[in-house]
């Protein structure tokens, strides 16, 4: 939460380069930290570096790509974020039956050694150094991204008029955020995150060890490494489809499923309290169980995964991004700990119950989706942007 607060400011300073660059050196030292931990309170430091580092990247990634992404592949590389974190999850699923944790967390410093360098070889925002009024570099930022052999006359002076359209006052006061062109987009992007997180998605994969063991399957590590790897191929299959079918309907979809997939799992739960464990019909409701929390996670990365991260970093005004982006992420990984901080206490309490709370938030979801969110498929985001005037 604190690398959210931190990360829109940090990325409109000193660019969308220099914020990862920083982020990657709290993971080091947080991995480091955790490998070498004497006691319980080195695994908190080494946590909240992470958190920090993590929390700055968050809101980065999805930012830079939509700025340096052709409208028609937008959508797609957006989803490659989302991809990218499923893989990572998936990883450390398998890696973890292998391996001892400290062992583990030596090796998540890996990919934040890689990323340093790699920044070294990748070109800033174009849309960035068009604010900044870094007019060539912006030009050549733009070329390299396209192609040399592209002609990129037309995306050029349509940068320029968003970038001058909102130049005149880069900061704007609180009272004007009452203004439609602001606090639509601002609550959309927020909504969205909110509904991403309250859907219990971190609960369920976070305690899917734990869920799998209520629902009696004995190897419980190992069914939560395939809802990883069934969590990957998911999350593809949208970065295939999400600029074919657009955003809004993959959303629907999504969180319906999720509502069905979760209707299932608190039915099964609620039936098992009343079954003796050693009959047939426990065992059934206990694969039925399963059954709807690899549905649930599977629609989740139809949708509610990846989307709501490319629809915030589509939809904020150049000159609110900064802030409007911090709070957004900043509402996400609030909710995300009071998920994670409450999902064992619910499941503790009612796992029929704790399944129907999430699914009344899911229903919701689809209302939220039809009545605010548009349609940002195959529009620039200067004509995105100008939609909520």
């Amino acid at each position: 939460m604190v690398g959210a607060i931190a990360s829109g400011q940090i990325a409109e300073y000193i660019g969308r380069k220099g914020s990862l660059m920083i982020a990657a050196i709290p993971n080091i030292i947080g991995w480091l930290v955790i490998s070498f931990a004497r006691d319980a309170s080195f695994l908190y430091m080494g946590r909240l570096l992470e958190g920090f580092g993590v929390g700055i990247i968050s809101y980065t990634v999805p930012i830079y790509i939509a700025e340096i992404a052709p409208q028609n592949l937008r959508g797609a590389l957006g989803s490659v974020n989302q991809l990218s974190v499923t893989v990572g999850i998936m990883l450390a699923y398998l890696l973890g039956l292998f391996v001892q944790w400290r062992i583990l967390a030596v090796l998540g410093i890996l990919p934040c050694t890689v990323l340093i360098p790699g920044l070294f070889f990748i070109p800033e925002s174009p849309r960035w150094l068009a604010k900044m009024g870094m007019t060539e570099d912006f030009e050549a930022s733009l070329q390299v991204l396209r192609g040399f052999d592209m002609d990129i006359s037309l995306e050029v002076n349509e940068i320029k008029r968003a970038v001058a359209s909102t130049s005149k006052r880069t900061t704007i006061r609180f009272a004007e955020l009452k203004r439609r062109r602001y606090w639509l987009p601002l609550m959309i992007g927020i909504g969205l995150l909110v509904l991403q997180q309250t859907s219990g998605i971190n609960g369920v994969l976070f305690y899917s060890s734990t869920i799998f063991g209520t629902a009696g399957i004995s190897n419980s590590n190992a069914a939560t490494f395939g809802l990883g790897a069934i969590q990957v191929i998911a999350t593809g299959v949208t970065t295939w489809l999400v600029d074919k079918a657009g955003r809004r309907l993959l959303l629907i979809v999504s969180s319906t499923g999720m509502t069905l997939s979760l209707l299932l799992v608190a039915a099964s739960f609620f039936v098992q309290d009343f079954v003796s464990d050693e009959s047939s019909l426990y065992k059934i409701l206990g694969i039925l169980s399963v059954v709807g929390v690899v549905g649930m996670v599977v629609t989740f990365s139809l949708g509610m995964g990846p989307i709501p991260w490319i629809i915030m970093s589509e939809i904020l005004p150049i000159n609110i991004k900064g802030l409007a982006g911090s709070v957004a992420t900043l509402s996400n990984w609030l909710l995300s700990f009071v998920v994670t901080m409450t999902a064992n206490l619910l499941l503790n309490w009612s796992s029929g119950g704790t399944f129907t709370i999430y699914m009344i938030i899911c229903a919701l979801t689809i209302a939220f989706v039809i009545i605010w969110v548009p349609e940002t498929k195959g529009r620039t985001l200067e004509e995105i942007q100008s939609s909520f005037r």
